[in-house]
């Protein structure tokens, strides 16, 4: 590859490849430091495959054996010799170990072929593991050279016989056209070889397992000139490079997931538009500079739900890459060090797969910060291991890794150092034009032929809090499960005319006693909602109802009044704020108006209208106290710097604001005694009134005398712009 060329003259490359040669073209670097150090008479121990461990040593007795002093080399290997008794191979192994160690060992170099199957062992040391290691440590003068298939676990104090270790997986890219011979790239290119290309996805396999795959290509027929046969032949090997625990997702970025546009343009811009650009560049100074900029760690973070690892599917997708799912707690072991030999593992695997994605879902499990004293210890080892093997890629090996987190604010510091986790992306709960999408995608894939005022209905449905009591807001897997539900009705009905009412019902996903309402419990629950959404109605800066319901339709609530999102939500100023403490109170406003008491319905809304005017006074500046707001260091009873003239100062104007706001609300309702009337009337008789029925009421009464006091501008449904839209719920089933 001259001239920092990425592709050479198929001529260049040799004619005949046998598997001994391409080992050490591959692994010269890794030959060299095995012989040095045997020369120097220190032991080694060298993590490889079984397939390339025989090749490895037969390059290393080749090396030693160039110079007239080489030492002699004894291989324990367990095969039988003419004159050994009947017995197993580790006995034999044992006792050939023996004759090695008690024997002359000067200028002996003591070959273990096969120590991780002598000394292998997961829950305590094996007969043959106990009786070797008194050996190995008997004669300090041996010098061992041991081999070890990372897939197998030695115990530790065997491990410390080795001074010197050496980890063997994969092929350096620069040895792929030493070890690729001409009839085989023929296969793939008429004239020129692209180890660039090939290397993408044979980076982690070693050369014996490469030779493997590159003589089945010899049997192929040459590619024709123009029409090259590569991208075939790259999906084949993809395919055989792909193990049981490794998984080939098919998630298309814009098929498959419906809105986010934020996520999809950051993950094109910083990564797979760049690694794409990579397959395109000539220069091969070029594509190693490339290399070096593409991150290789990110962290999805956000509520649980909102799919994180869909996210991270869909970019192993755009990349071609493999995917390899890891679950933190399953990576956990209460044997010693064998957690850490878990991730080795995981990593060895996406190595050997790559191009890869290994995806650590819930990586707070175990890499959350060092030092916080949670769990039982080993989570730290964990992520030093983690750290460890991250900083160890190669720059041009194609492993990526993604890790979805809830809890951002917990992992460790260290992981989102530059060059590590670089990209910190928040999947948040979806908006409003997010869920459309996401509704669509799956209109379309169930054939529910959902209308739009039905897709918009869902959309208003899935505002908010999904689970209140533990604050999870509606995300795409509850979009799912109600589209899910929808179809498994249409299956039973043999219909798809589909009604809101349908939808609502498949948003009930919790199992519950039936709620009996009497006639005067439900009345309280109409005055009550018909307080919200009159004052929504005639607030000016309020937010206009979309949907009223006096039916338990909504998890944890016997009523609601859903209402328009706020089109400047980031802006809300101390009115607009006000207007949302008027309406929380309308409803037990309206109660005792009405009866002359209020009910227990008022539990959440008074909360939240406390939490709003307390945020006024205390983070907001904006109430009679000024800018001087209440920082989080001095607001609790250990080393309170606030006087206590100032904490009284601030109640007194927390309990003014909220007296200001249910004067106003009762105040509003007294003026307007005859539409509330007639608006309770309506929710008694429809039970749930739509954006529509609502506008048609506003018309209606606007007409009459009794309804001078309503805005002038019709209302009509506004599609909601962001996630403030508001839901005030009238209590819970616990409490009724």
């Amino acid at each position: 590859m001259s001239n920092n060329q990425r592709v050479m003259p198929i001529g260049q490359l040799p004619n005949a490849v046998r598997i001994e040669e391409a080992v050490e073209a591959a692994c010269n670097d890794d030959i060299s430091f095995i012989e040095e150090r045997l020369r120097r008479g220190t032991s080694v121990l060298v993590e490889c495959e079984k397939e390339l461990s025989l090749y490895l040593y037969l390059a290393v007795r080749a090396r030693l054996r160039r110079q007239k002093d080489s030492p002699k080399l004894v291989v324990v290997d367990g095969r039988p010799r003419p004159d050994d008794p009947p017995g197993s191979n580790l006995s034999r192994m044992l006792a050939q170990l023996t004759d090695a160690i008690r024997g002359s060992v000067e200028r002996t170099i003591i070959v273990l072929l096969h120590l991780d199957v002598l000394t292998t062992t997961h829950t305590g040391l094996t007969l043959e593991a106990r009786e070797s290691i008194p050996l190995l440590y008997e004669n300090p003068e041996a010098v061992l050279l041991g081999f070890r298939d990372p897939s197998f676990e030695i115990p530790r104090v065997i491990q410390g016989v080795f001074a010197a270790k050496r980890e063997i997986i994969g092929t350096p890219r620069d040895a792929l056209p030493k070890i690729v011979t001409q009839r085989e790239a023929k296969s793939m290119h008429n004239t020129d070889f692209d180890p660039y290309g090939l290397y993408k996805y044979v980076s982690g396999l070693n050369p014996v397992r490469c030779r493997k795959l590159f003589s089945d290509l010899a049997l192929r027929r040459e590619a024709s000139p123009g029409r090259p046969a590569h991208q075939e032949i790259y999906q084949e090997i993809r395919k055989q490079t792909v193990s049981e625990d490794i998984e080939l997702p098919n998630v298309d970025l814009d098929k498959d997931i419906g809105g986010y546009g934020e996520v999809k343009s950051r993950l094109r811009e910083e990564l797979i538009d760049l690694t794409r650009r990579k397959e395109n560049l000539e220069n091969s100074a070029d594509i190693e500079v490339l290399e070096s900029l593409l991150p290789r760690g990110v962290i999805f973070h956000g509520p649980p739900g909102t799919g994180k690892t869909y996210f991270a599917k869909a970019m192993a997708t755009a990349l071609n890459a493999s995917v390899l799912v890891v679950s933190g707690p399953e990576l956990k072991s209460k044997w010693v060090g064998e957690s850490e030999e878990n991730l080795r593992r995981v990593f060895r695997q996406a190595r050997q797969a790559a191009p890869s994605v290994i995806i650590f879902d819930e990586i707070d499990s175990f890499a959350h910060q060092r030092g916080s004293y949670v769990g039982s210890g080993v989570e730290h080892s964990m992520v030093n291991q983690l750290l460890t093997e991250m900083d160890g890629f190669r720059k041009n090996e194609m492993v990526f890794i993604v890790a979805t987190t809830n809890f951002l604010e917990s992992l460790d510091g260290a992981l989102m150092r530059p060059g590590r986790f670089e990209f910190m992306i928040e999947i948040p709960a979806p908006s409003a034009e997010d869920r459309g999408a996401i509704i669509r995608i799956y209109n379309e894939r169930f054939n529910l032929q959902l209308t739009e005022p039905l897709i918009q209905h869902m959309v208003r449905r899935t505002e908010g809090m999904a689970d209140r009591e533990k604050g999870i807001p509606f995300a795409g897997d509850h979009i799912q499960a109600v589209c899910r539900a929808l179809k498994r009705q249409a299956i039973r009905t043999g219909s798809t005319a589909f009604t809101s009412d349908d939808i609502d019902k498949a948003l009930q996903r919790k199992t519950r006693r039936p709620v009996n309402l009497s006639a005067h419990e439900e009345k309280v629950v109409a005055v009550h909602e018909a307080g919200h959404a009159l004052s929504a109605i005639l607030l000016p800066r309020a937010t206009p109802p979309e949907r009223i319901s006096i039916v338990a339709d909504m998890e944890g609530a016997l009523g609601y009044v859903m209402r328009q999102a706020r089109a400047r939500p980031y802006a809300m100023t101390e009115e607009d704020m006000r207007a949302e403490v008027c309406v929380g109170l309308a409803g037990m406003a309206a109660e005792k108006m009405v009866f002359g008491e209020f009910s227990i319905g008022a539990w959440n809304d008074l909360q939240q209208a406390n939490s709003i005017v307390r945020a006024l006074v205390d983070q907001y500046g904006m109430s009679k106290l000024g800018v001087r707001v209440f920082l989080e260091d001095e607001d609790g009873p250990k080393g309170r710097t606030v006087s206590p003239v100032r904490l009284q100062a601030r109640d007194e104007e927390i309990d003014r604001m909220l007296r200001e706001e249910m004067q106003r609300c009762e105040q509003l309702l007294r003026d307007n005694r005859a539409l509330h009337d007639a608006l309770v009337s309506l929710l008694l008789e429809r039970k749930v009134l739509d954006a529509s029925s609502i506008a048609g009421f506003v018309k209606t009464q606007r007409e009459e005398p009794s309804g001078a006091n309503l805005p002038s501008e019709p209302m009509e449904p506004r599609e909601p712009t962001e996630r403030t839209a508001s839901e005030t719920p009238t209590g819970s089933q616990t409490n009724t």
